[in-house]
């Protein structure tokens, strides 16, 4: 199938996905509400390509996280937490002169007027990122190396490296490019747009919703992104609650397969777009076709839907794998609430 990593006679032991990008220590609301109103916050951690990398290796993949963090307490918190979940984080750097990023967010949607995002990241030890001080070896050691819009988003020099990442090279992995368009990051938002359009064509696979690449670049439907995005092998398009549209490059046509999104009890509408590339990368490691692809894809992103953070334990292998195989009348039945994950709960329908 198209956009599936090719194995090798050391795949037993090799690391499957790397995973590069800032993560930060996220402060999260104790009650709905502004942020001058909310009393308390608790602590977690928040950045979409160590979420990516969390959610594939609770799912049971190698899965590696490169980034620089501050050497101070967050730094120390982000790469425990990050490391409990079963992911390599032993090329993260430490870097003594610059902070650990660090946010707080109120409790409502991104795409929400209301929604309000506070970030203490302006200076971190992650935008010093460049192609002069990451590991080039440890990137280029898996099979999949997923990147970001963000990362673009927090220096030239972090851009630098996207650049050159994204460069045509003899053997290099398969490169994931999420395009996350998060206007509010870029000092030059009228620069946006094209960056983020020429590292998506410069990628194998790209993850991109129809609401920012109509906010990036103008082009509304999934048809139209294609037409802007011809070069990747495969195109995911995410329509929200219409699903998902994949173009996938076969020979001189595309394959066009389209999924229903599931009907899902939403706890927090948070980390749904990271676990729904997860979900998919993580059958398309294990060679699955492109429809399972996706359903893997949107059973991901309701595992964390139904929960109230960023990151939870997906679904056991069987599990997912046995909804992912449904007809399409079942599939289009389900209803996802919390607690549907786990092995004694009933999946409803309806």
């Amino acid at each position: 199938m198209p956009g599936t990593p090719a194995r090798t006679a050391d795949a037993v032991t090799a690391t499957e996905v790397v995973c590069l990008g800032e993560s930060m220590v996220t402060f999260l609301p104790s009650q709905p509400g502004r942020l001058a109103d909310v009393p308390s916050f608790g602590r977690g951690i928040g950045g979409a390509e160590s979420n990516v990398a969390c959610a594939l290796a609770a799912a049971g993949h190698r899965a590696a996280w490169v980034s620089r963090v501050g050497a101070d307490g967050f730094g120390d918190h982000l790469i425990e937490a990050i490391a409990g979940y079963g992911v390599d984080t032993s090329t993260v750097r430490r870097d003594p002169a610059r902070p650990t990023g660090i946010y707080f967010r109120t409790a409502t949607d991104r795409a929400a007027d209301v929604h309000e995002v506070a970030y203490y990241r302006a200076g971190s030890a992650a935008s010093a990122m460049s192609p002069d001080n990451v590991p080039y070896e440890a990137l280029f050691a898996g099979h999949v190396l997923h990147l970001s819009g963000i990362t673009a988003a927090l220096s030239a020099d972090c851009l630098a490296l996207l650049h050159d990442l994204t460069a045509p090279r003899p053997a290099r992995p398969l490169i994931s490019f999420d395009v996350n368009h998060r206007p509010g990051l870029w000092r030059d938002a009228d620069a946006a747009p094209e960056v983020l359009l020429d590292l998506a064509r410069r990628s194998d696979l790209v993850f991109v919703g129809e609401d920012e690449a109509e906010e990036a670049w103008g082009v509304k439907g999934a048809e139209a992104i294609r037409a802007a995005l011809p070069e990747p092998d495969v195109l995911v398009v995410k329509r929200g609650s219409d699903g998902a549209m994949v173009f996938s490059n076969v020979g001189e046509a595309d394959v066009v397969t389209t999924v229903p999104a599931l009907r899902v009890d939403v706890v927090a509408p948070v980390g749904a777009g990271d676990a729904f590339a997860a979900g998919f990368l993580s059958a398309t490691l294990r060679g699955l076709p492109v429809r399972d692809r996706v359903r893997h894809g949107h059973l991901m992103a309701a595992a964390v839907l139904t929960v109230p953070g960023d990151l939870t334990d997906p679904p056991a292998r069987a599990h997912a794998d046995s909804l992912a195989a449904l007809d399409d009348a079942s599939w289009g039945r389900l209803r996802l609430g919390p607690g549907w994950t786990g092995d004694d709960q009933e999946v409803r329908t309806t």
